[in-house]
């Protein structure tokens, strides 16, 4: 009788685990098949809209297309042209005076105010909703509220003071200047509130026993601080100067790159000589160089920057 029970309490075990390994085959199958109806219309859509343009421009970096009629294969040639041409250096002179600027800027304000609000002040959380309202506004409107006050409102405020008596905007050798203003008190919105997240990481017991050993503030912000926001700190280096090497919508709305070409990114070249200007092909090749060179840079970023955090 007891053998009986046994064999068949094992025969109905047996079914159990059966069902249960066909109900979880089933189940991974079903989730199988929705994961790629859920992935391969984004993976299709990024291909259409993103890959083949790329493709497509990179082709055509190889002709002499001027974006209409007829073209030909030109090989190399334009880009060789590219490291002749005086308006192309320029404006690679530009992008990068303007986004090492820009990025130095941007860090220390956006660290330096990340440390004011991670102190023990009133109305905390108040002050960072309104250093992060920059980052929400439209650029172009922005820059265009910016281009009244450097043209209008700055000449009257500072009309003894030479270089401000005058619309700063059309002086060739600082108009730039204006340009990193505008950028910077956007950036820092983003900048800052990745540093009010790294400081939130540090453990209040580390500074407490700093300052029973009588570390000051400074000793504590360099040995405690900075090494351990260090992460924080490269991401938002690599992302800021890529952001600022790509720099287009303040100086559209500020000063179209002008005086002349004075203040002509890469970006607002690539798109003028590409679209309106019959370069199609020689502005695509001088964007395939303009993407190495962006990818090339942020990628020593990283070495370089994840190399001292390990250091630290």
């Amino acid at each position: 009788m007891s053998t009986l029970t046994e064999a068949v309490r094992t025969s109905s075990t047996g079914g159990t685990a059966k069902s249960r390994a066909k109900r979880t085959r089933s189940d991974s199958r079903r989730a199988a098949s929705a994961y790629y109806w859920m992935v391969w219309p984004a993976v299709i859509a990024f291909a259409a809209f993103h890959t083949l343009p790329v493709v497509v421009g990179i082709f055509f970096s190889f002709t002499n297309y001027a974006g209409y009629g007829d073209w030909n294969f030109v090989g190399l040639s334009n880009y060789a042209n590219l490291f002749r041409d005086d308006r192309v250096l320029q404006a690679y002179g530009f992008s990068f005076l303007f986004a090492i600027v820009a990025t130095v800027l941007t860090n220390a304000i956006s660290l330096a105010i990340a440390l004011g609000l991670n102190a023990k002040i009133k109305a905390r959380n108040f002050f960072r909703g309104v250093y992060f309202v920059p980052y929400v506004l439209a650029i172009l409107v922005i820059g265009y509220v910016f281009q009244f006050f450097f043209s209008n409102s700055l000449p009257k405020i500072l009309s003894g003071i030479p270089l401000f008596a005058d619309n700063i905007l059309t002086n060739e050798t600082w108009a730039w200047t204006a340009i990193v203003t505008l950028a910077v008190w956007q950036a820092c919105a983003f900048s800052i509130i990745i540093y009010l997240s790294g400081l939130q990481t540090i453990p209040a017991e580390l500074y407490e026993a700093a300052s029973l050993d009588g570390a000051s503030a400074g000793r504590q912000f360099w040995s405690i601080t900075f090494p351990l926001i260090s992460a924080f700190f490269t991401i938002n280096v690599v992302l800021s100067l890529k952001g600022f090497l790509q720099v287009f919508d303040p100086i559209v709305a500020l000063t179209n790159g002008g005086p002349g070409t004075a203040t002509e990114s890469v970006t607002l070249l690539i798109f003028r000589g590409g679209f309106s200007g019959g370069e199609f092909a020689y502005q695509t090749a001088n964007a395939v160089v303009f993407f190495i060179v962006i990818t090339v840079i942020s990628l020593l970023q990283f070495r370089v920057l994840q190399r001292r955090e390990a250091e630290f």
